[in-house]
């Protein structure tokens, strides 16, 4: 008898929550956690004038079709639009596509923006960074307050 020295390793992801904090996200990002999707909901004009950084454009009008075509069914899916009524509608229609991980972004892309996430776009692109975004002791104040609001 052979003792398989990996037999006790869990090769099973766990899923995702059906909403996500930012801070999530982030830290998935930072510490180079498997492989997830980002997902932007919103008109391609505004995409284009901020998003998260690496995140796809999918306007919510075509995301089943699009989403379908270019996305593993089993892929951890984050989703963020205008306001969290887009969110959910959103992540809803990935759920009936047949999405199994989808999380809503819990405040989206501003959200993601006041805890110094890295963006990008046209806009993005001309606005400084905060006075506080590299200040680590600052921002995790600041997110503590905004826990407790």
């Amino acid at each position: 008898m052979t003792n398989n020295v990996f037999s006790s390793i869990n090769t099973h992801q766990q899923s995702i929550e059906t909403e996500s904090d930012v801070h999530v996200i982030k830290s998935r990002l930072e510490w180079g956690e498997p492989a997830f999707t980002i997902l932007d909901v919103r008109d391609r004009s505004i995409y284009n004038e901020g998003h998260i950084m690496g995140a796809m454009s999918m306007p919510i009008d075509e995301l089943a079709d699009r989403a379908a075509l270019s996305l593993d069914h089993k892929r951890d899916i984050y989703v963020y639009g205008m306001n969290e009524e887009q969110t959910a509608q959103a992540a809803q229609i990935l759920r009936a596509a047949g999405f199994l991980n989808v999380s809503q972004i819990k405040g989206g892309f501003g959200a993601w923006k006041a805890i110094g996430g890295a963006t990008e776009g046209i806009i993005e692109a001309l606005t400084p960074a905060g006075a506080d975004d590299y200040n680590v002791v600052s921002r995790i104040q600041n997110h503590l307050e905004n826990q407790q609001k």
